[in-house]
């Protein structure tokens, strides 16, 4: 039998709708997508603009893998959905590139969408495989 673990990180952005932080089972760590929102003010506007949205949701998702012992090396795929996607698709990825070591870069797929919770303009989401001990 798998054991499930549904994880909420004290300090991370609330949820936006019924879910937890991140679910992990056998290792391998499942991080719900995350807003530009910011945690204790899930009411405040959100950045202007792709870059600072996307450096938001960033920080989010390292919060999260922080709250778990893990960090942005520890990722094997993310997934990425843009509102604007033809318009944001190269300032998101200037950006996104930064987070991660070179040479590391996680597989990816990211997708042009019609809306997103919050009127954000990017979430993105993680898969995520604890070290062997």
């Amino acid at each position: 039998m798998r054991d499930i673990r549904f994880l909420m990180i004290p300090g991370a952005p609330e949820p936006v709708a019924p879910f937890s932080h991140a679910t992990e089972c056998d290792g391998w760590v499942f991080v719900t997508g995350q807003m530009p929102t910011v945690a204790g003010a899930p009411d405040a506007a959100l950045a202007d603009g792709i870059v600072a949205q996307t450096r938001q949701v960033m920080h989010n998702l390292r919060h999260v893998l922080q709250g778990l012992g893990l960090d942005l090396d520890d990722v094997v795929r993310t997934g990425a959905y843009l509102t604007h996607f033809e318009r944001d698709y190269a300032a998101f990825n200037a950006e996104y590139r930064t987070w991660f070591a070179s040479g590391r870069l996680p597989a990816r797929t990211c997708i042009g969408v019609t809306a997103l919770a919050c009127d954000a303009l990017v979430e993105i989401d993680f898969v995520a495989r604890r070290p062997a001990a």
